[in-house]
């Protein structure tokens, strides 16, 4: 008699096949100096989804990502990328900002500023044809979604390349990471308003008094505990803020990135945390690259998708590296410094995908929108590490340039 495969075992198949493939394409073609582990897994992720693996074996893939594992493996990613944005929220240095505020807020400003400015003409173009808007989305919150998604730094993914690059303890890194910061706070201040919702307008004022008198009291209490105990209490500090950004119509992200940037970083053993985010990484981080990768869909053909994808690539790539120059003529800096400043500020990954996530969940783009997103964010961070790392050496004169071994 045979044996019916029980939906346990389907999970169980499904993070083998998650944790598995990645790994041995990374390690098989050594694709460590342009695409880095994490870059491998949010490409698994897209093979891996119905645009690919259901395309090319549909009965295998209805056999494995049925409703009832799909939904398991969602509840996982949503929890692991909550813990991820909070600790990008934790790591953000404000008072480093304020201290360069003149030289950080120009930076800041232009490399923001000019992406946002070609994302969002590129996104203009897009919507001359059909498909790319969701059902719920107005013009302009799809302009300036995409706009700002091709604006967005990826902090915690930027974190990983400078230690790779064995500069981020150095006063360049260190700078990079103040402009990131300040970067940060402005894309979910957009997406706050991307997402504000005249019919709960009531419920997300309700949910900023609340968060504010709530935020004083978690930070008496933090103050007061232990640092083990900060641990469980910021967790349990994530998961209320998630539940309360989600009632207000803002979405459990804004919640989880709210959380951790009221809090101070002083407050956590900085190896502790290095080593927290890695584990995150490691252990949570891959499923959420394929719950992404079940999202991406080709409904409006492989080649519009792609085309998509290289507009909103070439709007980015240009719009940041442009913004950076101009701000490193205004400040007068060392030669070849703004190049290597732009290219690292233009990483996308996991940050950006969070943020077409979003986008997706609420309606305002549609799957084809978010697979363009998707494929433009993978190509943005391939190119990081193999065009930063020579000029480095010349900035540098070789010393600390080169990148780590994994």
């Amino acid at each position: 008699m045979g044996h019916a495969v029980t939906t346990t075992e389907l999970y169980l198949i499904a993070m083998l096949i998650i944790f598995s493939v990645p790994y041995l394409l990374w390690r098989l073609l050594k694709t460590e100096h342009w695409a880095p582990l994490v870059v491998v897994q949010i490409v698994g992720g897209i093979l891996l989804g119905p645009g690919v693996l259901g395309a090319v074996f549909p009965a295998y893939y209805a056999f494995v990502f049925t409703p009832q594992v799909v939904t398991a493996l969602n509840g996982v990613a949503w929890w692991a990328v909550m813990i991820f944005v909070w600790i990008a929220g934790l790591e953000l240095d404000l008072r480093q900002a304020w201290a360069n505020r003149v030289e950080t807020s120009v930076t800041a400003g232009l490399a923001l500023g000019a992406p946002l400015v070609l994302g969002s003409l590129a996104a203009v173009v897009m919507l001359t044809q059909p498909g790319w808007a969701g059902p719920e989305g107005e013009t302009w919150q799809v302009v300036l979604g995409i706009g700002m998604a091709c604006a967005v730094t990826a902090l915690p993914i930027l974190v990983l390349f400078l230690e790779k690059l064995d500069v981020l303890r150095r006063p360049l890194g260190q700078r990079v990471l103040r402009y990131a910061s300040l970067d940060d706070i402005a894309i979910w201040a957009v997406l706050a308003l991307i997402l504000l919702d005249w019919d709960r307008i009531g419920r997300q004022g309700a949910f900023l008094v609340g968060f504010t008198a709530a935020t004083l009291a978690v930070r008496a209490l933090m103050r007061r505990i232990p640092e083990r105990d900060r641990w469980y209490v910021s967790l349990v500090w994530l998961a209320a803020c998630g539940v309360a950004a989600d009632w207000a119509g803002l979405h459990f992200m804004v919640g989880a990135f709210l959380s951790g940037a009221v809090l101070d970083a002083d407050w956590f053993d900085r190896e502790r945390m290095d080593r927290f985010r890695d584990h995150v990484l490691l252990a949570f981080m891959p499923v959420f690259f394929l719950s992404t990768g079940l999202r991406t869909q080709w409904d409006m053909g492989g080649l519009m998708v792609f085309g998509a994808a290289g507009l909103l690539l070439v709007a980015s790539v240009a719009g940041k590296l442009a913004g950076v120059h101009l701000a490193g003529r205004i400040l007068g800096w060392a030669r070849g410094e703004a190049s290597i400043i732009g290219w690292l500020l233009q990483t996308k990954a996991l940050i950006m995908i969070i943020f077409a996530n979003i986008l997706l969940d609420k309606g305002i783009i549609t799957n084809a929108a978010f697979t363009a997103l998707l494929l433009m964010a993978v190509g943005s961070t391939m190119l990081t590490i193999p065009i930063v790392t020579p000029r480095l050496k010349r900035l540098l004169g070789g010393v600390g340039a080169a990148p780590r071994s994994p």
